[in-house]
């Protein structure tokens, strides 16, 4: 097994439980390079920034890594005879008009606006990798996945739950952008990796498939009581000015990877996130607010 990454958004610290793995090594690289990778049979691919700031940071890198690194990666899949297992997101349905969001539905993004980076990026990947399935025959699986938590994630990231965790533990006031009322499904990593597996693991699946916990959407400003609940934060909740082309409301279908995976999240946004907060207080080294 090995692990890729050039590390512009990832933690080597993360790394630590596998470093006395004699199956285990890591190469950073950067993937929008030409770069010798080692045999394999099987790619997963998940590189790219995918929270809001990091990917704003560097648009110019998040789009390259979604361009070339794919054709890198689909490349060296394909000389290998290797299954190709892509990490989409539901970014790709935009500000969606339809709720849930069901694969068949092609999305409401805005091309040239502030997230356009990530967004049109990750739909590009997914044509690309459809376009090797189609015209070279390769083998290969798209996972849109929906906002993801748990342990490990970075405390600057700058997503909804890490942000509400660091600010909760820390005192600070918790910033919920406008009003509070915009949705999002919360899926726990752990549900998430057995996703992964389901996917690669099928005899085939053909097209997109939806990651995520359709039992996780909650609004914005009920996440953040939520987070002051389970940390015992009495941080007051503040209101901010709302980002720019930030989506109302999101939740999977996931009909589609119940049906070809036999798969769906198990975890319950009120335990992945008491076990999320149990992180991140060991990561702050924070005491009771």
């Amino acid at each position: 097994m090995v692990g890729v990454d050039n590390l512009s958004t990832g933690d080597e610290r993360n790394l630590a439980p596998l470093r006395s793995n004699p199956r285990f090594r890591f190469l950073r690289r950067d993937l929008r390079r030409p770069t010798r990778l080692p045999d394999c049979d099987a790619v997963f691919h998940l590189a790219s920034p995918a929270s809001p700031p990091r990917y704003q940071e560097d648009p110019i890198g998040t789009l390259e890594v979604n361009a070339v690194g794919t054709a890198h990666l689909l490349a060296h899949a394909r000389a290998q005879n290797a299954r190709f297992v892509i990490t989409s997101t539901s970014e790709v349905y935009g500000d969606p008009e339809v709720h849930p969001q069901p694969e068949t539905y092609w999305g409401h993004v805005n091309p040239i606006g502030i997230r356009s980076c990530y967004d049109e990026g990750k739909r590009f990947a997914e044509a690309l990798t459809v376009a090797w399935q189609r015209q070279r025959g390769s083998d290969v699986r798209i996972a849109r996945v929906f906002n993801t938590y748990g342990p490990n994630m970075d405390p600057a990231d700058g997503r909804a739950v890490s942000n509400f965790m660091v600010q909760a533990w820390t005192g600070t006031p918790i910033t919920v952008h406008g009003n509070g009322r915009q949705s999002r499904s919360f899926c726990y990593v752990d549900d998430l990796v057995r996703g992964l597996l389901a996917l690669h693991d099928a005899p085939r699946v053909d097209g997109p498939v939806n990651l995520g916990n359709p039992r996780g959407e909650v609004t914005l400003i009920d996440l953040a009581r939520r987070v002051r609940r389970v940390t015992g934060s009495s941080s007051p909740i503040v209101f901010v000015k709302r980002s720019t082309d930030d989506p109302e409301q999101r939740r999977p279908d996931i009909r589609r990877a119940r049906r070809l995976l036999g798969w769906a999240p198990t975890v319950s946004l009120e335990d992945g996130l008491q076990r999320t907060s149990a992180y991140f207080q060991r990561r702050l080294g924070a005491g009771r607010q």
